[in-house]
């Protein structure tokens, strides 16, 4: 066993989001598959008012979703992820995204990114068809 103070490792094979190792001032975390990532299942998006946020595909597929806006969303576009690639959210945009089963991601923002500084808001109905139409036309379902 390895001493921690020289070296952390660690992992995570659970469903969702799980934070792993905090630092100062950032966090690494792991995104999974879970059911309310379906496309279908997405009700809200979500910003981060105090940080920029990184996602890299590991494994499996991934589909980020962007709602151009402030206070409303007025469109969503949408990039099917690439492994190893950085996307870097920048702070302030609305997203949200859809994981195949297999999908496996690396998230790294700001430690004290919280619930407090990263607001929902709820999608109308033709913004989430436009989800689930997306995630059909990118994965051919």
């Amino acid at each position: 066993m390895i001493d921690e103070r020289l070296l952390e490792i660690r992992s995570y094979d659970g469903p969702g989001y799980q934070p792993l190792i905090d630092y100062d001032k950032w966090r690494v975390a792991f995104l999974r598959y879970s059911d309310e990532m379906l496309s279908e299942r997405i009700f809200a998006m979500q910003r981060h008012d105090e940080t920029d946020e990184v996602f890299v595909l590991l494994e499996g597929r991934c589909i980020l979703f962007l709602g151009k806006g402030h206070d409303t969303i007025n469109a969503i576009t949408a990039v099917d992820m690439v492994p190893r690639k950085l996307y870097n959210v920048k702070r302030g945009v609305w997203h949200s995204h859809t994981l195949n089963k297999e999908a496996s991601v690396l998230i790294v923002e700001n430690r004290d990114t919280t619930v407090q500084n990263s607001p929902k808001l709820l999608l109308n109905d033709d913004q989430r068809r436009r989800i689930v139409d997306i995630t059909h036309e990118l994965w051919q379902e």
